[in-house]
């Protein structure tokens, strides 16, 4: 296997992708850095904020990329996830759910403009689409559409595949830890699991490994894809650090927990950690490996626009 691709990177190294301040040369010296712990392709992700805040952050690094063909070899594009999340508490997770909205293709539309064709992926809460709208917008314009930060009725998740939706984004998280114990967001994504590729976050923390292990065994290889998830305190170990608006600590073990503690607020494990997890606890094959940390993720990829803005 070559490096990998991850579809969700907020930061690294100290680094901040979502920061008011970002600037270019702190973006590049986290995309060093990532590149050097394995990682060959990576979406830089934004996650929901103010929408005005969020076109701002989106054309930064979007310019970024338009202006330098090197960087842009690594960072494949832009990975949006929000603001059309679910505002409910547990679904919204880490995001901040007063500057969630309902999905619009006026909305949509102005994503693809500030990201001037770098716009990859949007993940978005079926239920926050009314009629999938958006969905079919965004993917009629080759821009991969996930689901995630949501609760659609398996009749909501099912119109959304229909429409052009390819991905969950870290399942079961994202979601309230008490949940109703049949009908629930995690067993409608893994009645759908052969319609629909499915990330998670292979930390140890996000998922317990016995819970991934069940998990992994309802769907076939060729639609599982490992995202780190990472934010800035990826690679550094335990501390304060920051993701957009927030603090985020990071334990000794190595979980990122948000400053109330009663939910993870991104991932501080880089993509080897979690491949040695993998092969220790669930005996994963170098093919699996393959599949879940490169092979799937690029062929999902293959499906984003062309580095032009499309209308």
């Amino acid at each position: 296997m070559n490096g990998f691709i991850d579809l969700q990177i907020n930061g690294y190294a100290g680094v901040d992708f979502n920061a008011v301040e970002l600037d270019r040369n702190r973006f590049l010296h986290a995309t060093d850095i990532i590149q050097k712990d394995g990682t060959e392709q990576f979406l830089a992700t934004l996650i929901t904020a103010p929408f005005d805040e969020m076109l701002l952050k989106i054309e930064r690094i979007a310019s970024w990329l338009e202006d330098d063909p090197k960087l842009a070899s690594v960072v494949k594009g832009l990975h949006i996830e929000g603001p059309f999340l679910s505002p409910v508490d547990g679904y919204i997770g880490a995001h901040p759910s007063s500057a969630t909205v309902m999905a619009t293709t006026e909305l949509a539309a102005q994503l693809i403009e500030h990201g001037r064709g770098w716009v990859r992926m949007v993940t978005l809460a079926p239920e926050m689409d009314p009629g999938s709208k958006v969905t079919r917008y965004l993917t009629d314009r080759g821009i991969v559409v996930a689901a995630g930060h949501c609760d659609p009725s398996i009749d909501q998740l099912n119109q959304a595949i229909d429409q052009g939706l390819r991905l969950y984004t870290h399942l079961g998280n994202g979601c309230p830890s008490m949940l109703a114990r049949h009908d629930n967001i995690i067993q409608r994504v893994l009645s759908v699991s052969e319609r629909l590729m499915v990330s998670f976050i292979a930390d140890g923390h996000h998922v317990p490994m016995f819970a991934l292990a069940n998990y992994l065994k309802c769907l076939p290889d060729h639609n599982i894809i490992i995202v780190t998830d990472a934010i800035s305190a990826a690679g550094l170990g335990p501390g304060r650090y920051q993701l957009s608006n927030q603090v985020v600590e990071v334990d000794a073990d190595g979980s990122a927990w948000a400053e109330c503690r009663t939910h993870y607020a991104g991932c501080a494990t880089a993509f080897p950690k979690m491949v040695d997890l993998l092969r220790q606890h669930l005996d994963a094959t170098p093919e699996q490996i393959s599949l879940w940390f490169r092979d799937n993720a690029s062929r999902l990829l293959k499906d984003a626009m062309p580095h032009s803005v499309t209308k």
